[in-house]
């Protein structure tokens, strides 16, 4: 477990640049940086980043005593198709459960329809002879004899990971595990996930989907881990890093090997953390948090300092927003909309004269136009530079030089020729797209949760996040941003905020006036076990917390509930409570309880974890002082249309207290806070930017 009384880091590597934070025993942020990022060896440019921080604070690499990392390389690998050549195991007479699926179509009347991509054709999905009951009892033998030819077939299909999945094995996983241990004894090399470890819940189509996601990104994480913590070792590091997983919570290195699925999403569940935290800190009930970055968007529902979280999510959707449309995975995950809009998200004409944007990125290699690495397609960041409101001189720390005249020549060429558009015309459009695109997609996952926008405060971070934050925040609804300190890094320094901790689900069907409390306790203590073990690789001497919930519904629905349990074994008088619990959690969700329903309850969950650090917020009486900056810069105003001057401040210079009207850029290392002309800017008492919409101007 991190040493919480010495200094940390944290480096967050995504599609465009590797973010880099060090923290002190305080909790105080001593530096930071952002370096592009290095796809072909993701690790080099986290050392960069970690060498340039350590010299800004004037440490060793030996001092840290915790180390937490963040990536978006599994993410990616299942994206862009990158992974291990996968093969199937499932009980014999279900080979088609890949292509059965949920037996619908996502779009029911699209003649043109895409199925989603499961990664393995039918070709290379094989089976063997075995059945288990829904029970866990042993119906069929699993067939030994069969696994030589079975490992034959693998060699001929040049499989390299094998996804088991065997119908009711979260039940009793003894066939999975004996077929494991045989064809390991045969293919030592053969890298194999099993549905019983990786996701041991009913549905055998999510299950199976979840197991091969898992064997797909799994070589190429186990190799990057192994690198990754070679890298660190040869450059002195001595703590043990752990790392970011999309449920919000740390894991070891090892465990993340095992689990590799679970490092999916793991950069933006750092900046729900951080997000949350912040929400706690200043008494925020109702938060959107808003993370843009170089490559993606991605807005998250917090409400009483907690994220919204959810059992399933889907990877390459396609269709962005048609559900179904994507590769089902059952994992906990803080629950966020992502979508491609980001500083690198590449602006065009489709073939009907409409202007578009992303979700192609130019990522870091080549970049924007701006950046001046060979990239000859205009972007959101270019589009933002040819505005006004990125600074050449203070850009990405001085690291490169941003030709802004390039960016308006590229602009001008692939958009406003096209349109008919001068050049601040066609970067205005670039710019009210994308921040569209995140205001509509903010309001449709706030729809969809059944919550309103309206009465929310935006956090808004990411390296660019603040500049977009009041456009998006406007089209949105929104009447309130929070600009947080080091908001350019916000994902990195949420990794830091979050505990060390292990979520297991496990299906276990029963009427809850029928519950069998001994079999649902024993149940509980091997899970706790289980999740024990795994947290304790990462902090065998800290405090943990156990969290119990069931996932209930009436007998018949197709989808659950979590319901929280009390944190020890059930006792008979605990029926009645949860009874009223469901009630009132379906009522709250759906307006209304169905009487006389009988409840079933078909997963149990257990969440155990170490307490997370709190958020240093040190405070300063305000001094209540009007900003007058004496320097200003021209920025092309969205609301007027005209070229106007805006005032210009550093964010260091300003003290809690401090007031300033819109249009204002205010500059910071890693990112430029745009306070729009209908917005003004206060400074509070933990030096976060709120930054209100004025109701006229």
């Amino acid at each position: 477990m991190p040493d919480f009384s010495g200094l940390r880091l944290a480096t967050d590597v995504g599609g465009t640049f590797t973010d880099t934070v060090l923290m002190d025993a305080s909790a105080k942020v001593l530096a930071s940086t952002k370096t592009l990022t290095t796809h072909q060896n993701p690790a080099e440019g986290a050392l960069e980043g970690v060498r340039r921080t350590l010299r800004q604070a004037d440490v060793e690499i030996s001092s840290v005593s915790g180390f937490v990392h963040g990536t978006t390389l599994a993410t990616n690998a299942l994206l862009e198709r990158r992974g291990a050549r996968v093969a199937t195991v499932t009980t014999e007479g279900f080979r088609d459960i890949l292509e059965i699926a949920y037996e619908r179509r996502y779009s029911q009347y699209d003649i043109n329809l895409t199925k989603p991509d499961l990664l393995v054709p039918r070709e290379r999905s094989l089976t063997v002879l075995e059945r288990m009951s829904v029970h866990g009892e042993v119906l069929v033998p699993l067939d030994e004899e069969a696994v030589a030819p079975l490992a034959e077939q693998l060699d001929t299909l040049g499989a390299e990971a094998v996804a088991i999945c065997l119908l009711h094995a979260y039940a009793n996983p003894a066939h999975e595990q004996r077929l494991r241990a045989l064809l390991n004894a045969l293919r030592p090399e053969l890298v194999i996930s099993l549905s019983s470890e990786v996701s041991p819940e009913a549905r055998e189509f999510d299950r199976l989907c979840t197991t091969v996601a898992n064997a797909y990104v799994q070589p190429l994480m186990a190799s990057y881990l192994d690198r990754f913590a070679d890298a660190f070792k040869a450059e002195g590091l001595t703590c043990e890093i752990l790392m970011m997983t999309a449920g919000g919570g740390m894991t070891t290195l090892n465990t993340a090997s095992r689990y590799p699925i679970r490092l999916v999403e793991s950069g933006p569940a750092g900046g729900a953390i951080l997000a949350s935290r912040i929400a706690g800190a200043a008494d925020l009930s109702e938060v959107l948090s808003f993370d843009m970055g170089g490559t993606t968007a991605k807005l998250c529902l917090i409400d009483g300092g907690r994220p919204q979280s959810s059992r399933q999510f889907e990877i390459g959707r396609a269709e962005r927003f048609i559900k179904g449309s994507g590769m089902p995975v059952r994992i906990p995950v803080i629950e966020m909309i992502e979508i491609g809009a980001g500083g690198g998200s590449i602006a065009g004409v489709d073939r009907l004269g409409r202007l578009t944007v992303g979700p192609k990125s130019a990522g870091s290699e080549p970049g924007p136009v701006a950046f001046q690495r060979g990239g000859k397609e205009p972007t959101v960041t270019d589009a933002d530079a040819a505005l006004g409101y990125i600074r050449a001189e203070t850009f990405a720390e001085g690291q490169f030089r941003i030709d802004v005249e390039a960016a308006r020549t590229a602009i001008l060429k692939t958009i406003g020729q096209p349109l008919d558009l001068d050049a601040n015309g066609a970067a205005d459009g670039i710019s009210r797209i994308v921040d569209e695109s995140m205001a509509s997609a903010g309001r449709a996952h706030a729809v969809e949760s059944g919550k309103d926008l309206g009465s929310r405060t935006m956090i808004a971070f990411g390296g660019n996040g603040p500049l977009h934050a009041c456009r998006v925040a406007r089209s949105a609804g929104v009447p309130r941003v929070l600009v947080p300190p080091n908001p350019g890094v916000g994902s990195a320094v949420g990794f830091l905020y979050a505990p060390i901790a292990f979520e297991i689900v496990r299906s276990r069907y029963t009427l809850l006036t029928s519950i069998e409390l001994a079999v649902i306790n024993a149940l509980f203590a091997d899970m706790i076990s289980e999740a024990s073990d795994v947290v304790r690789q990462g902090a065998e001497t800290a405090e943990v917390e156990t969290f119990r919930s069931a996932f209930m519904r009436y007998k018949g629905q197709g989808h659950e509930i979590e319901i929280a349990l009390p944190n020890r074994d059930l006792a008979s008088e605990d029926v009645p409570a949860l009874t009223t619990a469901f009630e009132a959690a379906y009522a709250e969700q759906f307006s209304r309880p169905v009487p006389g329903m009988e409840i079933e309850i078909l997963n149990w969950a257990v969440r155990h974890s170490t307490q997370a650090p709190s958020l240093a917020t040190p405070r300063s009486e305000p001094v209540g002082r009007a900003v007058i900056p004496e320097a200003s810069r021209q920025v092309y105003c969205d609301i007027t249309g005209r070229v106007v001057d805006a005032r210009f401040v550093l964010r260091e210079q300003l003290l809690p207290g401090d007031t300033l009207q819109g249009p204002a850029l205010i500059v910071e290392p890693q990112t430029t806070t745009f306070v729009g002309a209908d917005f003004e800017m206060t400074v509070d008492s933990a030096s976060n930017l709120i930054l209100s919409r004025r109701s006229s101007r």
